[in-house]
């Protein structure tokens, strides 16, 4: 380990402040001077780096301006310029004493930390708001580097806004010029707080290590770069699981590299701040910035490391980042019956009054009288024809669009509000029902088999008839049996035509409409399971000895990874969210025809405990039997992998029971709406739902990501590639058997994110190919 020693970090001998006034006297310059040589004699044959003055920028603005720092004084903007001058020459002075009586025989190197914010303007094209930009960083940044790593002189934008700046003789610009060996970069926290002192001018502040460091490689002629000290705070509270100060870590040390990488940026070194949790300056000990975390209050002090300090250790066993899950890429193919899908949301049927003509044989004109109506022409009947499915221009469309996506298989979702309006048989709107006997004939014709969805609600849009919604909706268990009825009914009139069914698509997402209280949302889950379950045996006993079909439900099947794996409560927090989310269905059909025990125990430990109220239902013995087993596959819509933290709460919700929380990894790849691009999830979710419901069948039901461009999608294109590959592997390396893949989405929707592969105008997309 190189020790890399600096001579001043802010302890400035209390009797130089006394006698001297400290920085603002210029002979403490060559005090500092006698100090630095004592050390250079004492330490320098074994220091290879040293620096002058740690963030020089912090002493002269804080110590003697705003009084936040030591000496705490608050003095007048002149006395600022005047300490900042002080203390470049003094560094100047150093260096030159190093360079001449020291080098030669120590061979060492020699800079000073400058530390600075960074900025980005509001609006990237606009010229001013750029150039304020460039002026906030010439006066925290600029104010030193560009005297000792510049031309030996302050920017002219300080120079021509304060008149009272301290100016340099031409020698003294000169003996300042080019007073460093490397570019020492402090970039952290000191550096943004309080923001009310920093020069905004009016932009925002930005943590993007990577663009600061291509604004010193442009603005001083690209030097070799140290960055001196990097990393963030927690708050005293957080002892060794500081998740957040990893993910922090995560996004420096990674913008640092891709500086390096792709921006060619010299940078050779990085430091963490800091070894252990310590008095931080004006913070005392309300925050924490250690690697290793200290119980000040403790006789021992034991160091213990944090989460972090393993994470520092991993990478620098590495030497940078590799992907943790991933595995070289398979050339190999699925079986010649698996099926390709493409996925459809819930299909409005169009009305027949759209094409008229075929089915009236009257004769009409229109607007005689200048009142845009149509006057029927008494006597005159004209021949019509049959109707033709072909006839409903949406369908039309969809077989165009289907064309070009060469599937095998199309899902779709039918609306039950619109084919029982009542939510009984009493009214059958049968011009619904042929509609959608329309497109899957259609369909057909093209050798596409239709996966038909009969309930497939979301959180804008529940889809139940208005009947039922008035009376309670799923919180009333009557909804279930009318569900049957609608089953049997759709099996009846399309079951002839079509093989897959799914009864209700991701009824795990319905807590986010039925959220009153847990109970709500435990309760009308409870009626989905029972609903799903009675249109299963329905179409098992009536429908199945002829139709030959297979039904089962969608479940929202994102993965769960612990956000910090060196804590076993993370660990634990991500197979409880996986219970809660998908046990809490997948067990009733796939397991036990009863919720997780797990489940059931982590609500019973809040209860006792007095966070919670929440009551899972019970299932009668009659009930379990008809929930058990009640699936012939096992089918997921998957999108994305959640980080997950263990945090305790409080209060008698679902989302509260579970004592999750989840974290954006801002190093990871993600979508406009903020989905992580995390392909190894997809491969681990169903590696898992084979390792605790058995070697079912499984279909991905939809997979897919948002995209804003419209004319070149290439992260849903980089999307598709990486999740199909990974599905590959669970299929021919882990032997799960899936039996098909249906991307999401056909087409988006007006003012939604953008999932689909056509605009809503039905415009194609590259990621089509």
């Amino acid at each position: 380990i190189d020790p890399m020693v600096t001579l001043y970090h802010w302890d400035l001998p209390l009797m130089l402040q006394e006698e001297y006034g400290g920085w603002k006297n210029e002979s403490v310059i060559d005090i500092f001077n006698d100090y630095a040589t004592f050390c250079f004699q004492t330490f320098g044959d074994r220091v290879k780096y040293w620096i002058t003055i740690h963030n020089p920028y912090l002493v002269a603005w804080h110590g003697y301006g705003t009084g936040i720092h030591a000496p705490g004084e608050r003095g007048k903007i002149t006395t600022v310029y005047s300490v900042g001058h002080n203390l470049i020459k003094a560094h100047a002075k150093v260096w030159h004493n190093y360079k001449n009586n020291f080098q030669p025989s120590q061979k060492g190197m020699m800079s000073i930390v400058l530390g600075s914010h960074w900025i980005e303007p509001n609006k990237s094209e606009d010229a001013l708001d750029i150039f304020k930009c460039q002026q906030s960083m010439e006066r925290v940044l600029g104010w030193f580097a560009k005297p000792i790593h510049g031309d030996g002189d302050y920017p002219e934008e300080l120079k021509n806004e304060f008149s009272f700046l301290p100016r340099f003789t031409e020698d003294e610009k000169n003996y300042i010029k080019g007073t460093a060996d490397f570019f020492a970069f402090s970039f952290g926290p000191n550096n943004f707080k309080p923001p009310n002192t920093l020069p905004k001018m009016g932009q925002n502040l930005s943590l993007n290590l990577r663009e600061v460091l291509n604004w010193i490689k442009l603005e001083y002629n690209s030097p070799r770069i140290l960055i001196a000290e990097n990393g963030w705070f927690t708050d005293s509270h957080v002892q060794t699981d500081d998740t957040t100060a990893i993910y922090m870590m995560k996004n420096f040390i990674n913008k640092v590299l891709q500086a390096i990488k792709y921006d060619n940026v010299d940078v050779f070194g990085y430091t963490a701040w800091s070894l252990l949790d310590g008095f931080e300056w004006q913070h005392a000990y309300n925050i924490r910035r250690g690697l290793f975390y200290i119980d000040f209050k403790s006789e021992e002090k034991e160091r213990i490391p944090k989460s972090s300090a393993f994470y520092f250790k991993q990478i620098i066993q590495e030497n940078g980042f590799f992907p943790r899950e991933a595995t070289p890429s398979l050339q190999a193919q699925f079986s010649c019956d698996f099926s390709w899908g493409i996925t459809e949301s819930v299909l409005k049927a169009e009305s027949v009054a759209s094409s008229p003509q075929f089915c009236d044989s009257s004769l009409y004109l229109w607007n005689i009288t200048g009142d845009g109506l149509l006057h029927k022409v008494k006597g005159v009947k004209l021949k019509t024809r049959p109707a033709q499915c072909t006839d409903f221009v949406s369908i039309r469309r969809q077989l165009d669009l289907l064309e070009k996506m060469k599937v095998t298989h199309y899902r779709f979702a039918l609306d039950w509000s619109l084919i029982l309006p009542n939510g009984d048989l009493s009214v059958v709107n049968r011009q619904v029902l042929r509609y959608y006997r329309c497109v899957i004939t259609e369909v057909l014709k093209l050798n596409i088999q239709s996966m038909v969805t009969l309930y497939y609600p979301t959180h804008a849009y529940l889809g139940l008839p208005g009947p039922l919604l008035q009376t309670g909706g799923w919180l009333n268990q009557s909804t279930a049996y009318a569900f049957q009825d609608y089953a049997a009914l759709c099996f009846r009139e399309l079951g002839d035509l079509v093989k897959l069914w799914i009864t209700i698509n991701e009824p795990n997402r319905l807590s986010d409409v039925y959220n009153r209280s847990s109970n709500d949302t435990y309760w009308a889950a409870h009626n989905l399971l029972i609903a799903h379950a009675m249109a299963w045996r329905i179409y098992d006993e009536q429908y199945r000895p002829f139709q030959h079909g297979k039904v089962s439900l969608s479940l929202h099947s994102d993965w769960a990874e612990p956000a910090n794996p060196y804590f076993e409560s993370h660990s634990k927090a991500a197979n409880r969210f996986l219970e809660f989310e998908i046990g809490w269905f997948a067990d009733p059909i796939f397991k036990t025809g009863d919720y997780p025990a797990t489940m059931r125990e982590y609500i019973g430990f809040k209860n006792r405990k007095g966070l919670s109220y929440s009551l899972l239902p019970s299932f009668t013995s009659e009930e379990k039997q008809l929930i058990k087993g009640a699936a012939d596959f096992y089918a997921l819509n998957h999108f994305t992998t959640r980080f997950v933290i263990h945090e305790p709460q409080n209060g008698s919700q679902y989302e509260f029971d579970r004592d999750v929380q989840f974290l954006q990894d801002i190093t990871c790849l993600s979508s406009p709406s903020r989905l992580a691009v995390v392909p190894w999830g997809v491969r681990k979710v169903l590696r898992w739902i084979k390792r605790t419901y058995g070697d079912i069948d499984i279909y991905i039901t939809a997979n897919g990501i948002d995209d804003q461009s419209l004319d070149n999608d290439e992260l849903r294109n980089y999307y598709l590639g990486n999740y199909i590959q990974e599905v590959l592997k669970a299929y021919y390396i882990d032997k799960v058997k899936i039996k098909g893949y249906y991307a999401f989405k056909l087409t988006e929707e007006k003012s939604k994110p953008r999932f689909g592969f056509f605009t809503s105008d039905s415009k194609g997309k590259p990621s089509i190919k």
